[in-house]
């Protein structure tokens, strides 16, 4: 059974950082990406990153570039996603995903979710 469980959530201040994590399980992701979403109260989810399970190719939002990095361990089969100067518009619930599409943006083009985690950022 695939599992895919974020942490790290929780409430800073605007121009602060968090880092996320996305613990994987249940089957051999290599040649997957494992990406991050989010979803503001009320707003479509979103794609904010992706990386390469093999290789570390990275795809970003334009919303995340610069402020965010996704990295991997995959050793620890985790995958990380360091939010730095925050803003009050990056508050939503942050999911991880895997799919097989290198620089897909579409949900729909994932086939593993999590259960997400909040970040709230204050202004």
């Amino acid at each position: 059974q695939v599992q895919l469980v974020e942490s790290g959530g929780g409430l800073v201040q605007a121009g602060g950082s968090l880092r996320l994590s996305c613990a994987a399980s249940g089957r051999t992701f290599s040649g997957y990406v494992m990406g991050w979403f989010r979803q503001a109260s009320g707003k479509e989810r979103e794609f904010v990153a992706h990386i390469r399970w093999s290789g570390g190719g990275t795809f970003y939002a334009d919303s995340a570039r610069g402020r965010f990095t996704i990295s991997r361990d995959n050793a620890k089969n985790t995958v990380y996603l360091q939010m730095n100067s925050l803003k009050p518009e990056d508050t939503a619930v942050y999911f991880c995903a895997a799919g097989p599409v290198f620089k897909a943006w579409n949900q729909y083009e994932y086939d593993y979710w999590g259960q997400g985690t909040q970040v709230t950022v204050s202004s």
